[in-house]
């Protein structure tokens, strides 16, 4: 008991450390960004807002990324054997990932040249052990663990379009993923100091990025968020086992519908409509879930307390699922398959409300 607590004293030591470390990094971004990172290029995600603001908040996550894997390499490494292929194979694919979005940020890139990143990303996730295993056919898993990484990386990019969504999406993410390795005892892990930095650096980015914003993520953000996203749901909703070891489709499945709830639901209803209405899903426009709750009135802080509601009570379910089911059966996948379809329906129903009332923006 004495060990665990001591455990969590430096954990939170070092949580609270780098959440500070990411304030005072971010408003020294906003200090010093005069044309830095300002976005006033075209862009394939129009935001809510037209107002151009810095985007460079991306740049403290990769920053507090780096800290943490640092820090349990010296202070860690030493006397853990935890670092795995599986574990390194995600550092050089989030690094990749981020210099990539840097590198779109500052100079507007070809989007084959991005998604050609996005396929070597998902590559590198594939060779250092990190593919999703659900078929009994290897390339098959490789190849959707290709379409889950790409998907991954966009859908983030997607609904990064209105203030502080695409940073709470990704940090009840990660918080699960958190939770998972701790209650499967993995706290000494590379990957569990890591996930850390990251949510500290989310939380001192939201200080910013809350509405009214005064910094945004920018590509360099949401592509290494996208990534480390996937990731983590390749490791624990698609290969997730019970506490006891167990592994069971239904409950892999489920666990990704709960967990990725939100860029799953967005990024569907955004291409089902699009499509719809003969349009492209991958050009830009005010059609996202995020868009239409404005068009009924909320306010851009109340949409984002929408999507933290569904995300804590999504959450919720999840724990469950990963704290007390022990035996899974159809009415457990019937049960949680209605939550996520009666959360999809409501969503896209308020789309197809505000399409006949002719609000949608394209």
């Amino acid at each position: 008991m004495e060990e665990k607590y001591q455990i969590f004293i430096t954990y939170a030591t070092f949580f609270i450390g780098i959440t500070a470390f990411s304030l005072l990094l971010n408003s020294i971004f906003l200090k010093f960004a005069k044309t830095l990172g300002i976005r006033d290029k075209k862009e394939t995600v129009i935001r809510w807002s037209s107002e151009v603001k810095p985007a460079l908040g991306g740049i403290s996550f990769f920053i507090c990324f780096l800290i943490a894997a640092a820090i349990f390499s010296i202070f860690f490494g030493s006397d853990s054997t935890e670092v795995d292929n599986s574990s390194l194979g995600i550092i050089f694919a989030t690094s990749m990932a981020f210099l990539m979005g840097m590198a779109d940020d500052a100079y507007d890139t070809r989007p084959f040249l991005k998604f050609s990143v996005q396929m070597l990303c998902g590559l590198v996730l594939i060779t250092t052990g990190s593919s999703i295993q659900i078929f009994g056919i290897d390339w098959l898993n490789d190849i959707f663990t290709l379409v889950w990484v790409v998907g991954m990386m966009n859908s983030i990019n997607m609904l990064d379009n209105m203030d502080a969504i695409s940073s709470l999406v990704s940090l009840f993410i990660l918080l699960l993923a958190l939770i998972y390795m701790a209650l499967h005892g993995m706290q000494s892990t590379l990957l569990f100091m890591v996930l850390i930095g990251v949510i500290g650096s989310i939380v001192g980015f939201l200080f910013y990025n809350w509405h009214p914003s005064k910094i945004y993520m920018g590509d360099t953000g949401s592509q290494f968020l996208g990534i480390l996203l996937a990731a983590v749901g390749i490791k624990f909703c698609w290969n997730a086992t019970s506490i006891d070891g167990d592994i069971n489709a239904s409950r892999q499945i489920i666990t990704v519908l709960l967990v990725f709830i939100l860029p799953l639901i967005d990024t569907t209803i955004v291409t089902i409509n699009r499509i719809g209405r003969g349009s492209s899903p991958f050009v830009g426009g005010k059609d996202h879930t995020t868009h239409n709750l404005g068009y009924l009135g909320l306010s851009d802080s109340q949409v984002a307390f929408v999507f933290a509601g569904i995300a804590i009570i999504s959450g919720l379910l999840v724990y469950y699922i990963f704290r007390f089911v022990k035996e899974w059966n159809h009415y457990i996948t019937i049960g949680f398959l209605a939550y996520f379809l009666i959360i999809f329906f409501t969503l896209f129903l308020i789309t197809r409300h505000n399409m006949k009332k002719g609000k949608l923006s394209t």
